[in-house]
C-alpha cells in the first residue's frame, strides 16, 4: 500500500510535464558550461502518517509553511541537457499531531537537508524572454526533530527528538527568465516535489496513560521508536542562475539576402488618381507603402516623385493647361507625403509635375484617362 500511494504521488507529478513535452514541437535552450544557481522560497508538507510502538499513540503529524533554500552547481551540454548537483535545506514548525484520541498541544520543529544530483531539459517555445524546464533528482537526505506534544490532564507528554538519513528523490519543473542586460544571467520561478525514503525513525519519550494504537494504561514512562510513514513535500522558489559561458548569440542573415537588389522592373511605381482630385485613395496609399519599403531595401540614393494629369479640364485652353499643371503639383506633394509618413527620408525625394505633358496612353484632346492621372515614383 505504502509503495502504491508513492507511485500513484508520483505519476500524478509528472503527467502534466510528459503532456506539454508530448503536445507540441519544442527545441532546446542551448545552456552550456559550468553554471550556479540559488533560489529560496516557501516550502509545505502534507500530513504525515506516524506510526509508533505499542507504547505510543499513532496518528498525523501536521507542519506549518516553512522555508527552504537551494544552491547548485551544473553544467549545460549545450543541446538542452544539463547535469547539475545541489545541496537543500528546509525548516518547517509543527502545528499539531493529529488523533482522535488526544486533544495536544505542539511544539517544535523538523528540518531537512541533503544533496541531490538532477538531470534537467530546458525547451525553446519560440519567446527568447522565457524558457521553460522540468527534471528529475535523486540522492541522499537527512531529516532532524525537535517535537513535542503536550496533552491535558498528564495524559500524554511525549518528546520526539534525532536525526534520520535514507534515500531521497524530487521532481522539478521551471520557469527562466534571461536578464537581458546581463549576459548569462536567469531569473527563475520553480516547483519541486521531494519526498525521502521511509519510514523515517526517530526516538521517543512520553509519560501518561494513552498507549499504543490510543490504548489506556497506567499512568508511566516509555522510550522507544516513532516512525514517518509517509513525507510528501512541496516547494516554490524564487532564483536566479549564472552561465559561466553563455550560448553566443544566432549569427546575422547573410549578407547577401539583405543586400540584393530589388528586380528593375520593381523600380517603378504607378499611383493613379480620380478625376481633379489629389487626394490618396486607399489603393494608392498601399502602393505607396510597398515604394517606400522597397527603397529601404535598395540601394537608393534619389526617389523621383513626378505628377500627371489628362488633357481634360473644366476651362479648355490655356487657363485649363495652367490648372492642370498646379494639379499634377498638388498630387506628387500628397505621395511625397506619404512615403515621408511611411518611414523615407525626404531629403532624397525630388518632388515634378508636368501637367498634362508625356501621357501614358495616347488620347485625343478632352479627355478623361484614367492611367494619365497618375504619380510615377522612380527608385534611383
Amino acid at each position: 500500500m505504502k509503495l502504491r500511494y508513492r507511485f500513484l504521488a508520483g505519476s500524478v507529478l509528472s503527467a502534466p510535464l510528459v503532456a506539454c513535452v508530448l503536445s507540441s514541437p519544442v527545441l532546446a535552450q542551448p545552456v552550456q558550461g559550468i553554471y550556479v544557481a540559488g533560489e529560496g522560497g516557501a516550502t509545505f508538507n502534507q500530513d504525515q502518517r506516524v506510526r509508533s510502538s505499542a507504547m505510543f499513540p499513532d496518528g498525523r503529524d501536521r507542519w506549518r509553511t516553512g522555508a527552504v533554500g537551494i544552491g547548485s552547481v551544473g553544467y549545460g551540454l549545450g543541446n538542452g541537457f544539463r547535469v547539475e548537483v545541489e545541496g537543500d535545506y528546509r525548516n518547517m514548525d509543527y502545528e499539531r499531531f493529529v488523533t482522535n484520541s488526544v486533544q495536544s498541544r505542539a511544539d517544535g520543529r523538523r528540518q531537512t537537508y541533503g544533496v541531490m544530483a538532477n538531470a534537467l531539459f530546458d525547451l525553446d517555445i519560440g519567446k527568447s524572454w522565457l524558457f521553460p524546464y522540468f527534471g528529475a533528482g535523486v540522492g541522499y537526505g537527512w531529516t532532524a526533530m525537535n517535537t513535542t506534544v503536550t496533552a491535558a490532564g498528564n495524559t500524554l507528554s511525549q518528546h520526539v527528538g534525532g536525526t534520520f538519513g535514507n534515500f531521497a528523490y524530487q521532481g522539478i519543473f521551471g520557469l527562466s527568465f534571461p536578464v537581458p542586460w546581463v549576459v548569462g544571467l536567469s531569473a527563475t520561478a520553480e516547483y519541486r516535489f521531494w519526498t525521502m525514503l521511509g519510514p523515517q525513525s526517530h526516538g521517543s519519550t512520553a509519560w501518561g496513560t494513552i498507549g499504543g494504537r490510543d490504548t489506556a494504561k497506567q499512568y508511566s514512562f516509555a522510550s522507544g521508536n516513532r516512525d514517518t510513514i509517509t513525507d510528501f513535500n512541496h516547494s516554490l522558489m524564487l532564483g536566479l542562475r549564472y552561465e559561466f559561458n553563455p550560448a553566443p548569440p544566432p549569427p546575422p542573415p547573410a549578407p547577401a539576402e539583405v543586400a540584393a537588389p530589388a528586380p528593375a522592373a520593381a523600380r517603378t511605381y504607378l499611383v493613379f488618381f480620380d478625376w481633379d482630385k489629389a487626394g490618396l485613395s486607399d489603393r494608392a496609399r498601399s502602393i505607396v507603402a510597398v515604394a517606400a519599403q522597397a527603397s529601404a531595401h535598395t540601394a537608393v540614393t534619389r526617389i523621383e516623385v513626378s505628377g500627371y494629369t489628362d488633357n481634360s479640364a473644366a476651362h479648355p485652353g490655356p487657363r485649363g493647361e495652367r490648372y492642370n499643371m498646379a494639379l499634377s503639383m498638388r498630387r506628387a506633394d500628397a505621395v511625397k507625403a506619404e512615403l515621408v509618413r511611411d518611414g523615407v527620408a525626404g531629403t532624397i525625394i525630388d518632388v515634378n509635375g508636368f501637367g498634362q505633358t508625356h501621357p501614358l496612353v495616347a488620347t485625343g484632346p478632352d479627355t478623361r484617362e484614367p492611367q494619365n492621372r497618375r504619380v510615377e515614383i522612380i527608385l534611383r
